[in-house]
């Protein structure tokens, strides 16, 4: 069913929904290699208004996707059967901040970054830092359980979530979690809803645990002649017991595509390992990069550059904040994809992992990046290759199936925090295999007519390339 655009302007205001082409479009795709047209793009003000949408979609069965900035790389935002596009970015207040019961209340489409500028006065930060921070909203890493490059010290958004305010499908308006950093009562519902990409609810107001910002900070660069070396030099940093709040991963492909695209002249080396400490007092810092230092060198690091000179920390960092939209200036013909790209593995795993993933890009004719926040075990990986060609999209595939046989195989996961939707999720459904029924009932519990962000996840296809349309002109072999 078409959805009632005059109806639905009369929820949100006749500038807030729209079945225009032109907007149609924008919202037909995210930073994943998928795209489909929705039927209508609204943008709720108040969780009133989104209660009122979820009545009138639940009423007609007409899908719904929640989407926060469209920063997801898995299809999370994209309407596979239509429907509705819930633009959440509107709701972006700041409601409550409380240093003094280290939590801070806000709607889903308040930006990370922008978040943490008002916090700032107030001595803290809400730790997960994702490098989309600039633009992602709360709500979307809620709905991916997204980390960043701090997780190996501070975790993922899940464990900086207190509680949340939700719409269910039938516009129900439920309260999940507490206000306490402790709560041993009942189903923890409020950690359920996070990672469940949009497909159990619309997170409306979110309860967040803030740290005190720590008062010293120091980063440090070294170099490796052998990918194995920085892996196991970072797994012997973490069962060291040393509390890094960074450990940053860049391979060869990584230096020479930051090189390419920034001149930054970084050494033509294997792999450059970024490390970094922070804390209240300076002696604890000091001592810790002091630790990290020795193991690198016990692992034939090279070069080592340490400093807490805020601008020589920017500086030891900009490869890897830029890493990213640099990787498609690596070859002449070649764009970056996001598919395989943010699978975590034990630690002691690292090595054997980055290893593995450039032997299977050989194997596949593409190329593969390994960099990441590998202190805590997640690799991301991209795919380097040339979308216009058919054939490489097949190379692809069997590159991505192969990565996640072996991510499996040794223990890992296959989302460590860019979530599951359409892409990887064929290699994750083998993953969870055993308890895919477990999620489908709870998904026919809290949404019987199956309207929220349908088919993704448990239920999304099991062929990614034709789940939907590719955001790419394929011309054929």
């Amino acid at each position: 069913m078409k959805p009632d655009i005059e109806g639905l302007k009369a929820i949100v205001g006749k500038n807030n929904a729209s079945d225009e082409i032109a907007d149609l479009y924008v919202y037909s795709s995210d930073a994943s290699v998928h795209q489909a047209m929705p039927s209508a793009v609204v943008r709720p003000k108040t969780h009133e208004e989104v209660q009122e949408i979820m009545r009138y979609a639940d009423k007609n069965k007409i899908p719904v996707v929640p989407r926060g900035a469209g920063s997801g790389m898995s299809g999370h935002a994209v309407p596979i059967d239509g429907g509705i596009v819930l633009d959440m970015k509107r709701m972006n207040r700041i409601l409550d901040i409380r240093p003094e019961d280290v939590i801070c209340k806000v709607e889903p489409g308040i930006v990370n970054d922008e978040l943490n500028r008002v916090l700032r006065p107030f001595g803290f930060f809400f730790p997960p830092t994702p490098s989309s921070g600039n633009i992602c909203t709360i709500g979307g890493m809620i709905g991916t359980n997204a980390s960043g490059n701090r997780a190996v010290k501070y975790g993922a958004t899940r464990d900086s979530l207190l509680g949340m305010k939700v719409v269910l499908a039938n516009g129900e308006l439920v309260t999940l979690g507490t206000n306490t950093r402790v709560e041993a009562s009942g189903y923890q519902l409020a950690r359920l809803m996070v990672g469940s990409e949009g497909t159990l609810g619309v997170v409306v107001e979110a309860t967040l645990l803030i740290s005190p910002l720590p008062k010293y900070r120091a980063m440090g660069m070294v170099n490796f002649s052998r990918l194995e070396e920085a892996g196991r030099a970072i797994s012997n940093i973490i069962s060291a017991g040393v509390v890094p709040s960074m450990v940053e991963l860049m391979d060869n492909v990584a230096i020479t595509a930051v090189n390419k695209a920034l001149d930054l002249g970084l050494p033509d080396v294997a792999a450059i390992v970024i490390f970094e400490c922070n804390g209240m007092v300076k002696g604890t810092v000091d001592h810790d990069m002091e630790s990290i230092k020795k193991i690198c060198e016990g692992h034939n690091g090279t070069g080592i550059k340490v400093s807490d000179d805020p601008g020589e920390m920017a500086r030891i960092y900009a490869g890897r904040k830029k890493l990213f939209p640099s990787l498609s200036k690596y070859r002449e013909g070649l764009a970056c994809v996001s598919l395989a790209d943010d699978m975590a593995v034990p630690i002691s795993k690292i090595a054997d992992c980055v290893h593995e993933i450039h032997e299977i890009a050989k194997r596949n004719n593409v190329i593969m990046s390994a960099y990441g926040h590998c202190g805590a075990g997640l690799i991301h990986t991209k795919i380097l290759m040339d979308p216009t060609k058919k054939s490489q999209w097949e190379d692809a595939k069997r590159a991505v199936k192969q990565v996640y046989e072996y991510v499996h195989r040794i223990g890992g996961t296959t989302s460590g925090e860019h979530g599951i939707a359409l892409s990887k999720a064929p290699s994750w459904k083998e993953e969870k295999r055993d308890s895919l029924e477990m999620m489908r009932a709870i998904k026919r519990a809290l949404d019987p007519n199956n309207i929220l962000n349908p088919h993704k996840l448990m239920d999304a296809p099991d062929d990614w390339t034709t789940a939907t349309a590719l955001r790419y002109q394929v011309k054929g072999a």
